[in-house]
């Protein structure tokens, strides 16, 4: 296997460990720490990103395949306010997800990634993935880098929401996520911003958030 996909791997097996925490059971009617997510759906949005790799690998394709940057230009959560239809959505997604409570979450999450692990052996990182949820489709190597970068962002939403430490993950796993992230934040707010946030305190920018 390629990097990204051994990267992707390591990123959800650290996710399916942190939902199975007891204390992510303890909290799970608890509001989370990002604003109108539970911690059932916050927990249903970080399984989803191990799902939708099995959703996208059986799906389809019927567009045609686009950049990584275009694919975060033409996603409408991206910039759009917490109220917006696509936000909506992704919230009530994680609610779906989780709806059977943590253990049988937990359950579907470890038997969907035990699934990818065999998958992933025979995969070829420029396959064209149909996105069902998108009129677009991502090579399978574009798309693992957005799933790792959802659960690196997620699972420190969800530690940080129960009060258990953020998952340590290798550099290696990391430096794609950061480099996504920071590749993300000069589109959205140009080089200045991004350099005088990482440089310069006293002419930093309010944020460089990349989303």
């Amino acid at each position: 296997m390629a990097d990204i996909r051994e990267h992707y791997l390591t990123a959800a097996a650290s996710a399916v460990a942190l939902l199975r925490d007891p204390a992510v059971a303890a909290a799970w009617g608890k509001p989370s720490a990002l604003t109108e997510f539970s911690v059932a759906g916050l927990a249903g949005h970080l399984a989803q990103q191990i799902f939708r790799v099995e959703a996208a690998l059986a799906a389809e394709v019927t567009s045609p395949v686009i950049p990584l940057k275009e694919h975060y230009a033409r996603s409408a959560w991206v910039t759009a306010g917490l109220g917006h239809e696509s936000n909506v959505s992704i919230r009530r997604g994680g609610e779906d997800a989780a709806a059977e409570g943590p253990e049988a979450l937990v359950a579907r999450t470890q038997a969907c990634l035990d699934q990818l692990v065999a998958a992933m052996r025979h995969e070829s990182g420029d396959r064209t993935l149909g996105l069902p949820w998108a009129q677009w489709s991502l090579t399978l190597d574009d798309f693992l880098l957005t799933r790792l970068t959802e659960i690196v962002v997620h699972s420190d939403d969800l530690a940080a929401s129960v009060g258990v430490p953020t998952p340590e993950l290798p550099e290696d796993v990391i430096g794609p996520v950061v480099d996504l992230l920071a590749r993300l934040a000069v589109h959205r707010h140009g080089p200045t911003a991004v350099i005088r946030a990482l440089s310069r305190a006293e002419r930093a920018p309010a944020t460089i958030s990349a989303f």
